[in-house]
């Protein structure tokens, strides 16, 4: 059994929201995306990306995999499947030419949880009062990070941080990165786009978690949190308590 909670806001500067979530509680699968692109078309894109996600997971019996390759395999062709939709509607016509999302989806199958993602949006695990994220950021500030070039803490103030390296639509063919991990009792998965991390830090995340309260009160607490602290950017969060 599994308590969900989700909340997507615009935030305090941004005009429109290029957030999106879906989930599909009877499979199990949770997705975050956070579109890009000019004339709304990120907008276009997230909301492209987890609709036909989610088709393809309707379509198809994604319990039929068992074994990690196959889940997998089945989590590739969803956002393969997203990705020519979003590729072709920015290849055909001019108004969305460019667009693209990041995403992050996640299924909960057995006592684990299967992770696919591109992008920074992001995927945390919450266990004993302590945080950690599962994720990696496909970004140009975190391959410079993993060269040696610059630290962490320089990345947070790096021009280019928000340049992204891998999404949704960007390119014909698709590079996820998968992630596999046990779930406890009363773990607590979080899916979120950066306008929740870029804001609110990984301890504040964990006194929020912290507090026990329903799935939807906390997605609604930690998007509060995001806005008080600026709200500079979308803000969406899924959140899933085993």
């Amino acid at each position: 059994m599994v308590q969900i909670g989700f909340k997507s806001n615009k935030g305090v500067v941004r005009k429109n929201n290029e957030d999106a979530c879906f989930v599909i509680p009877g499979s199990d699968v949770y997705i975050v995306a956070d579109g890009v692109g000019g004339n709304n078309s990120g907008e276009v894109a997230s909301r492209t990306a987890v609709e036909n996600i989610a088709g393809f997971v309707n379509d198809n019996d994604i319990r039929a995999n068992q074994l990690p390759e196959e889940i997998f395999s089945f989590m590739t062709d969803a956002l393969a499947c997203a990705n020519t939709a979003i590729y072709s509607m920015g290849s055909e016509q001019s108004r969305y030419r460019g667009m693209a999302t990041t995403v992050v989806m996640a299924y909960l199958y057995h006592g684990e949880a299967y992770i696919a993602n591109l992008g920074d949006s992001r995927a945390y695990l919450y266990r004993n009062e302590e945080i950690r994220r599962i994720t990696k950021d496909h970004t140009y500030v975190n391959e410079l990070i993993d060269k040696g070039v610059i630290t962490e803490d320089e990345a947070e103030v790096h021009k280019q941080k928000n340049v992204i390296t891998r999404a949704l639509g960007a390119e014909p063919r698709i590079e996820p990165d998968f992630y596999k991990l046990p779930l406890h009792s009363d773990d607590v998965l979080l899916l979120c786009t950066d306008g929740l991390y870029g804001e609110v830090g990984d301890a504040k995340m964990a006194e929020i978690l912290a507090e026990g309260k329903n799935m939807n009160d906390t997605c609604a607490d930690l998007v509060d949190a995001a806005l008080r602290s600026g709200g500079r950017d979308n803000i969406t969060v899924v959140c899933v308590r085993v």
